[in-house]
């Protein structure tokens, strides 16, 4: 009688699991994905968010150094220290802020305040401005300083200069080479003694430095840095698997760690090679019906909670580029639309806490959808 129980339970359960896993599959065929509309970056769009880096570029307080104070003497404004890159709160958002403005430049020739900016770029980068910055990497107590999210950027505004057809970039890439220069030496240096990953949503992540990185090498064809990154990621990050995205984002996340690798190990492998790595890695972006929750802000004027519109924007150019070329993951546009749309509108003149930084990420995160 107790195994003829046995068995009736065990039947029901196994029928019970059937019908559930059924069930899950039939919702999954009647999952209907809302098809969002694709944000453009037009002529207006462009002026309204030239206005973000025009305004703070030259805004030297309220100020975040991140300074290492050695002595007395170390004591100076922001302006003395970084004449170059001295507004926007902070130096990797001033560098990224004249990044915005190249590109902005380069892409709408007819630009509102055109020369007014063309000036503002002449004068910040100069070559005596740079001379400067220079100066304090140099220092006894700031070798690090800004590694390595400043220096993606550096690299960033190095590589649009380089791509941009005009005797201005031209001029200002020059005067920019030395810091550039400088800043593919620590990379060099300082890649190779990194024995492990930092796997982030903010400012150290090493994926998103490495990806900047790596798009300056292949743009400027520095072999030495390309390999070096592609040896570097593979060291980090060809065995992960099965990322936590559902642990996604962090209180005031401004980057996917796991979208963040996927996107630098798409610029390293072969598109074969990808293939089988994002599906052990990231199985679930394969899935057409995949979706994920938008990056919520509470409170704006909070500088850290406000770091979630730029999970949004980020988070959109790495869907972005894992999907480029990848007709399996065309999907994956539709969702970073999702992102871009729900936090572009609220970046315009909003609070400084996140005006003075997030032009530039919804910039990128706007050329990533392409033409």
């Amino acid at each position: 009688m107790t195994k003829y129980y046995f068995v009736v339970v065990l039947s029901a359960v196994f029928l019970s699991c059937n019908t559930s896993e059924k069930n899950k599959n039939t919702a999954n065929e009647n999952t209907k994905v809302e098809i969002v509309e694709k944000p453009t970056l037009n002529l207006k769009q462009a002026n309204r968010l030239a206005q973000l880096p025009l305004h703070c570029m030259d805004t030297e307080y309220p100020n975040k150094l991140n300074q290492t104070i050695g002595s007395a003497a170390d004591l100076k404004s922001p302006k003395e220290l970084h004449p170059a890159f001295y507004g926007c709160f902070d130096w990797h958002s001033a560098v990224h802020g004249h990044w915005s403005l190249v590109s902005l430049l380069k892409q709408f020739p007819e630009l509102e305040n055109r020369e007014e900016i063309e000036q503002k770029l002449l004068q910040n980068i100069s070559k005596e401005n740079i001379e400067q910055e220079l100066l304090y990497f140099e220092g006894a107590y700031n070798k690090s300083f800004e590694r390595t999210y400043g220096w993606a950027w550096l690299l960033k505004l190095a590589e649009e200069l380089h791509t941009w057809d005009n005797p201005i970039a031209k001029e200002l890439e020059l005067n920019l080479l030395p810091l550039t220069n400088l800043v593919v030496s620590k990379y060099i240096e300082f890649l190779p003694k990194l024995n492990y990953p930092i796997r982030v949503g903010e400012h150290p992540n090493t994926a998103f430095g490495m990806s900047f990185a790596y798009d300056y090498a292949a743009t400027l064809d520095n072999e030495v840095l390309a390999e070096l990154i592609e040896n570097r990621a593979t060291d980090f990050y060809i065995d992960d698997q099965d990322c936590p995205i559902e642990w996604e984002p962090s209180g005031f996340d401004f980057l996917s760690p796991c979208l963040e690798e996927a996107a630098l190990m798409k610029r390293v492998l072969e598109h074969e090679e990808f293939r089988s790595w994002i599906n052990d890695f990231l199985p679930e972006l394969s899935e057409e019906d995949f979706d994920w929750s938008v990056g919520e802000v509470s409170d704006r004027t909070d500088g850290k909670l406000v770091h979630l519109d730029g999970v949004n924007f980020s988070r959109a150019w790495s869907l972005n580029y894992i999907a480029q070329d990848l007709p399996e993951f065309k999907h994956l546009k539709n969702l970073a639309n999702k992102h871009i749309n729900h936090s572009l509108p609220s970046i315009v003149g909003d609070s400084y806490e996140g005006g003075h930084w997030l032009g530039s990420f919804a910039i990128y995160a706007l050329n990533s959808m392409g033409k």
